[in-house]
């Protein structure tokens, strides 16, 4: 098991150069991040990558294009990095969580046995809000997490 502190994030440009990204952990198949959507605005394209996001703060926003989603908080979201999307209906800021795979990611709020990357959502004893616990074994963490698998 791995428990990543925010000493161990790092700030990214995003690709797109409207904004930074927290990154939090990153493999070839698997890159997770926070950030901060602000303002109406586009969102990067990365073809042949799956994402997944969840709004972990703020009132969330619609994302339109070539499809059309709604993020809200606490409820992921998942779609194909190649489509061409644009956040509106921004009315105040909202942090996010992303997941970014070749294939699609198993992304779950869940409070009881869980494994993989466990992004924490509620402080706790020895955890913060958003520590990343790896773990290749189910555990039981007292708080509610988001379960990437």
């Amino acid at each position: 098991m791995i428990h990543l502190t925010t000493k161990d994030f790092r700030p990214m440009p995003w690709a797109n150069g409207k904004g930074t990204t927290l990154e939090l952990y990153k493999t070839p198949n698997l890159r997770l991040s926070r950030a901060q959507v602000v303002e109406d605005g586009p969102f990067s394209l990365f073809p042949g990558i799956q994402r997944n996001l969840t709004v972990l703060t703020g009132p969330g926003f619609d994302l339109v294009g070539d499809a059309s989603f709604q993020a809200r908080p606490l409820t992921p979201l998942a779609f194909a990095g190649d489509l061409r999307l644009s956040a509106v209906n921004v009315t105040a800021p909202s942090e996010d969580f992303n997941v970014m795979s070749p294939t699609p990611a198993r992304v779950r709020i869940t409070q009881g046995p869980a494994k993989g990357a466990l992004l924490i959502l509620q402080a706790a004893p020895g955890l913060a809000l958003y520590d990343l616990i790896l773990t290749e074994t189910e555990i039981i963490l007292p708080v509610p997490v988001i379960e990437v698998s």
